[in-house]
């Protein structure tokens, strides 16, 4: 992929999450620009990262190394950083890639069912395993941290 389709995704993604942060959360629009705006470089310097740097290591090591470094207390724009990404409710980005996971697996159906009916049950199986289990921890969580 080009930078320039790239430019063009994350500006699509960006959209998506204030518009999300904004229907779910009640965040308006400039409130939310400047968070979105961090973390949508990080995503960029890391995607260029990747390309550049010799290490294979994914665009997530690279984005969560830079989010790490520009958050953390050394940092001169640590204060800003987390004041201003702070407002970006953390479900908000999600929603976002749940589409794009559900657009991408949505075309591969037809593939996946070709590989038969056992296949088909396994991949159901760990679908609702994993949502079960993340339903479970998060309800330990949310009990342990006396959310609910």
């Amino acid at each position: 992929m080009r930078y320039k389709e790239h430019i063009v995704l994350l500006l699509i993604v960006g959209l998506g999450i204030i518009t999300a942060n904004f229907v779910g959360f009640k965040v308006a629009f400039l409130e939310s620009l400047p968070g979105t705006l961090i973390l949508l470089g990080i995503a960029f310097i890391a995607f260029i990262l990747s390309k550049l740097l010799p290490f294979k290591l994914p665009i997530v090591a690279y984005c969560s190394i830079l989010g790490l470094l520009l958050a953390c207390p050394i940092s001169p724009v640590a204060s800003y950083v987390i004041e201003a990404t702070s407002k970006i409710n953390f479900t908000a980005p999600l929603t976002i890639v749940g589409a794009f996971a559900g657009i991408s697996i949505g075309s591969e159906v037809k593939t996946f069912a070709k590989q038969g009916w056992k296949m088909v049950i396994l991949g159901l199986l760990v679908m609702t395993g994993t949502f079960v289990g993340s339903a479970f921890i998060s309800q330990i969580v949310l009990k342990l941290t006396h959310a609910i």
